[in-house]
């Protein structure tokens, strides 16, 4: 019987399902083609605490033992966590006095975000399972674990921390209960835990649906989290809605009646009762809206192919490929995807198998770009004006409000 994963309840109904698909990470080599499993992509609806969330878990030493995505490869992320560094020390610590701030990154990647309080001045640990991403940021000056985090691991690690931070992890945790105590544990008594998601009000907002993917275990608006850190005595005092990543929710939480909670939290909690983001209904209506949206852009790109036109996908996004194959695009629409990322260099997507060529290697351009790295909208169009101008046209299958 299925069961919860915040509440452990069993009353859950099927809202969302985008078939068999592989688990978006597995970037293929060209002897890999056609190896990779498939898993089913569903998205269920609990009624008790109101949590979306996948039934199928692939485990997390397939998906995060090793990887190839990198937080550093972009300068809108980067900005974001160098941000999100000045506004935690200046809205919340003494900043005169740094050096005695102990931060931890969990699921810290290449060390970008730790990178941002480093250089502010406080002292920075991460730990981060990929081996691949946790070297380059031991490379980089990164003190860095090379583990997954849960109570366990937290419960070896010397001393508390001022500042937790989990960025784009929450909603990957298959030992969500683990990791969320081991959290509770290395947090000092006045400590402040950064968490910060993909927002699920956004995500359907958007009708951003490739943003569901094996590695998002969980949706989260801040009730169903909220939910989750108060089963562990912790809870949230502040948050704000960034556009990073199409609409992402940076929640700042601490034990249990610690601090009192602020105008702009009880503003977006006020949002969401007002919305309906938290009932059933909203997601079933959510399910048939990403079918429409299949509709209109499969017209779409037939109609370009069938006057010649030469696509390339932009970006080779895990998200992505949710999109590519619920649509079940290949290489007779889209001819490459064009990536910055050199660890993909080679690589094929997996399922549709399109090749990955490196931006800089491009040897010619396409009449129609089709945007799957949609969440980096304004840079990707400032980055390009240049092609744009020239007649090259980019499209966004995904087209977020919050950059309208």
């Amino acid at each position: 019987m299925l069961s919860c994963r915040v509440c452990g309840g069993n009353d859950l109904d099927l809202c969302i399902d985008l078939g068999l698909q592989p688990w978006c990470n597995n970037f293929l080599k060209r002897e890999e083609i056609g190896s990779e499993p498939k898993y089913p992509l569903r998205v269920f609806y609990c009624n008790k605490c109101s949590t979306t969330q996948l039934d199928y878990t692939v485990k997390k030493e397939i998906m995060f033992g090793d990887h190839t995505y990198l937080s550093g490869i972009t300068k809108s992320l980067s900005s974001h966590f160098k941000n999100i560094a000045n506004i935690t020390i200046n809205n919340y610590f003494d900043s005169a006095n740094k050096s005695a701030i102990n931060v931890l990154d969990i699921g810290s990647n290449d060390g970008t975000q730790l990178k941002h309080f480093m250089d502010i001045g406080c002292n920075v640990l991460g730990v981060e399972s990929s081996k691949t991403t946790s070297e380059i940021a031991k490379s980089n000056g990164i003190p860095t674990i090379n583990k997954f985090f849960n109570k366990e691991l937290a419960e070896s690690i010397d001393g508390k921390f001022e500042i937790i931070n989990a960025a784009g992890v929450f909603f990957h945790l298959e030992e969500l209960h683990s990791v969320t105590e081991g959290i509770k544990h290395l947090l000092s008594e006045e400590g402040i835990f950064i968490v910060q998601f993909l927002y699920m009000k956004s995500i359907v907002d958007n009708i951003a649906f490739d943003q569901i993917y094996h590695e998002h275990l969980l949706y989260y608006n801040l009730k169903s989290i909220s939910y989750l850190l108060e089963l562990h005595g912790l809870e949230i005092f502040d948050a704000f809605l960034s556009p990073i990543h199409g609409g992402s929710m940076i929640a700042f939480v601490t034990h249990k009646n610690t601090k009192e909670k602020t105008y702009r939290l009880m503003k977006l909690i006020k949002q969401e009762e007002e919305s309906n983001i938290n009932k059933k209904s909203t997601y079933l209506d959510f399910s048939r809206k990403i079918s429409d949206l299949r509709v209109r852009d499969l017209e779409y790109l037939g109609k370009a192919i069938e006057q010649g036109k030469k696509i390339y996908g932009f970006g080779a996004p895990v998200k992505g490929n949710t999109l590519l194959n619920y649509f079940n695009l290949g290489t007779e629409t889209l001819q490459c995807l064009v990536e910055k990322n050199k660890l993909r260099k080679g690589l094929y997507s997996p399922g549709m198998h399109i090749p990955i060529v490196i931006e800089d290697e491009l040897e010619d351009l396409p009449d129609i770009y089709y945007v799957l790295a949609w969440n980096f909208k304004k840079e990707i169009l400032e980055r390009n004006s240049s092609l744009i101008d020239s007649g090259i046209e980019f499209y966004f299958p995904i087209n977020p409000s919050i950059f309208k």
